[in-house]
Order: C-alpha cells, then structure tokens, then sequence
C-alpha cells in the first residue's frame, strides 16, 4: 500500500502546498473546498457532492462488490496565525496559516481517494468526507445537520491527524476516550465605574474579577475526583477601563474547560456557575456566564480501535496502542457519536507544535497517512 501511495507522492505533495499557500479560516473553505471536488472528479469517484454544511465535499468510491461503507473524513480549515515557519511556500494570506496541518489532512485523504478510485481492491464503498470548520468548532455538527449522514449513511467512520513528536511513520491510538470534550465560557461581571482614588464611590469590578479568577482554581480541585481529568483554564481577562486612574464598569473573562465524562461535564458547568454568581454577588456586584458546549470527547469504539490498530502494523513497527488520551479537542467526535469509528495520530517528526507560528507540516508523513486511510476501507469493507 505505502509503495502504491508513494507512486504519486509528488503530486500529492503539490495538491498540500498549493493549499498550505491558500489558506482559509473556518467555514470560508471557498477555494479549498472547490479545489478538492476537482480533484476528485478528475480521479473518477462516482459522486461528488460540494456545499454540505456550508463548504463541505463528499465523495463517494464504489469498490468490485457488496460490503460496507466505511467513511473517511478529513478537516480543511486553517487558523488565523501568521505564519512564521520559514517554507518557501508560505501563506499568501497574511495572518492566515495551515498551523494544524489541516492542508496535510486534505491532501492525505486526495490521496487515498486517488488510489481507491483506480484500484477498486475493496468491498463495498468508500465515503470521503471533506469537512470545514473544524478550527472553529462546529463544521461536524453542520455536515450532520446538513443530512451528511442520513444521505451517506455509514457503517463505520475513521479520521486521523498528524502529531509533533511522534516520528514519521508512527500510529498512535486507544480504546475509548482519546481527546476530551470543549467547553468555552464567556464570563461578564458589572460593578460600577468611577476614580480609582475614589473606590468607595465605585464598585469595582476588576476586584470582582480577581475573587472569581482564585475562586473558580477550586472548581477542579475540590469538586471533581482527583483520578478523573479535568481542566478548566481562564486564557483572557478584559476590562473596559481607559486609564490607570479609571475604575472601569466591567471586565470579561474568557477560557475552556475540558473533561471526558458527561458526569463530570455536568458537575463543572453547574459549580462554575455557582461559583460565578456567587462571589460576584458577595461582592455586591452582578455576573453572568455563558457557557457553550463546543465539542463533546472523542471516544473511539473498542472494535473499531482495534482494526484501526491492526491496520497501522500493517504499515508500521512503531505502533502504541495505549496512547495518553490528551485534553485537547477534536469535532470529529460528532461523527463518532453517530456512526462507530476510530481516531488515529501520525507521526509529523520533530518540529514546534500544533498551533504554533512556525509549525511545519511534514510531507515525508503524507504517504503514511494516506495509507492508512486507504487501507482501513480495504480492511473493513
């Protein structure tokens, strides 16, 4: 399969850097999307279906005979970063770059299409599912929305993404849990504004601010039990002050909780918010909390890990498969509650990491990656 992959390697390779040089942000997918539908007629899949869930592509391969019909999904979007990697083929879009190696995705899985479609060597059909996004959140879920699923009804579904750190040619993966579910939350606490040399005249809402910020570290630590992980994170605090001398009227705080067990998703949201309400109250001042659940996690299918597995040591010596579940986030979750799948990390060698300026996808893991995505519709058809 690797030598079959690597028989176009170049080509592939062009279609990564041609979209590493356009990058599009979350669901303005435009030419990446029309791009990749291209490509795929000009391979041969008997359907192709463009604008599913706002840029979303589908293609459909029919193998030699009856059998199931295993999905493949890839992510499409880019990240609003500018980019400090130093290729040659840098962003033509300043303070857009592929720093997830989205593009890489993409073309990993033209490439599985390309041999699927000339091979047919498989049973029953393969379903590649293009998706926007998945930077944003959300790109899954308006696919399924769409009716992806209900018009492309799946018996499995698998997708993968290339990780920093583990060496080229290398799988990783696990039985259940493996990326924890997203939760945003936007915090708005109101006091009253005035002159910081006259505090008692003011309620200042950045003292608020700073009570709730201590208050909500015993979210985690004394509410959820120590062996089951969760993270909750305050990343930005803004306050609508002018000046040094200015009490401002109010502050905004902004961060992610992560967790991999519904239980304990309920338990954070709900102590969150009392914590919330409570300090700000105590303090004579008012908060409220909006709290999105962005991604639920993703949990592989024991069955389906273990083919996905099998597969990899096919291709590879170097396969762990009892990897750390992360808590980081992935919407391909919203397929793996619907449709039983697995989720596989490959290797992108040494290099900065995911979301960083100068991350580098590295084409020398392209063939691995398509690969495998070619080989799961061979072994599971």
């Amino acid at each position: 399969m690797l030598a079959a992959i690597e028989a176009f390697f170049a080509e592939a390779v062009a279609w990564r850097r041609d979209f590493h040089q356009h990058p599009e942000l979350s669901f303005a997918e435009h030419r990446t999307a029309a791009r990749v539908a291209e490509l795929l007629r000009s391979f041969g899949c008997d359907l192709v279906e463009a604008g599913i869930g706002g840029t979303g592509v589908v293609a459909v391969i029919h193998g030699r005979g009856p059998g199931r019909r295993i999905g493949l999904r890839a992510d499409m979007d880019a990240l609003p970063i500018h980019e400090a990697s130093g290729v040659d083929f840098v962003s033509a879009v300043p303070g857009v770059m592929h720093a997830c190696g989205h593009d890489g995705h993409t073309a990993m899985l033209l490439a599985a299409a390309k041999y699927l479609a000339a091979s047919r060597d498989f049973a029953g059909q393969a379903v590649l599912i293009f998706q926007p996004g998945e930077e944003a959140g959300g790109g899954a879920k308006a696919m399924i929305a769409d009716g992806v699923l209900a018009r492309y009804p799946l018996d499995e579904v698998y997708a993968l993404h290339n990780m920093p750190g583990l060496a080229v040619g290398a799988y990783a993966s696990r039985p259940g849990p493996i990326m924890a579910a997203a939760d945003m939350f936007e915090i708005v606490i109101t006091g009253r504004g005035g002159h910081a040399a006259q505090p008692h005249l003011a309620l200042d809402p950045v003292m608020i601010a700073g009570h709730v910020l201590v208050a909500l570290q015993t979210v985690v630590s004394r509410n959820i039990d120590p062996l089951k992980p969760a993270v909750l994170s305050v990343s930005t605090v803004v306050s609508e002050g002018s000046g040094a001398c200015v009490i401002p009227g109010r502050v905004v705080l902004t961060g992610t909780v992560r967790s991999f067990e519904l239980a304990v998703q309920d338990v954070l949201e709900d102590r969150l918010r009392a914590v919330v309400l409570g300090v700000a109250a105590a303090h004579g001042g008012v908060a409220t909390v909006d709290y999105l659940r962005d991604a639920p996690a993703t949990v592989n299918d024991a069955d389906c890990a273990a083919h996905a597995l099998d597969v990899a040591r096919g291709l590879s010596g170097a396969v762990e498969a009892d990897v750390a579940p992360m808590m980081v986030s992935e919407d391909f979750s919203e397929f793996l509650n619907a449709v039983p799948g697995a989720f596989m990390f490959v290797g992108n060698g040494d290099g900065p990491l995911l979301h960083h300026p100068a991350y580098a996808f590295n084409d020398a893991g392209l063939p691995y990656g398509a690969a495998w995505l070619a080989e799961m519709v061979r072994a599971r058809g």
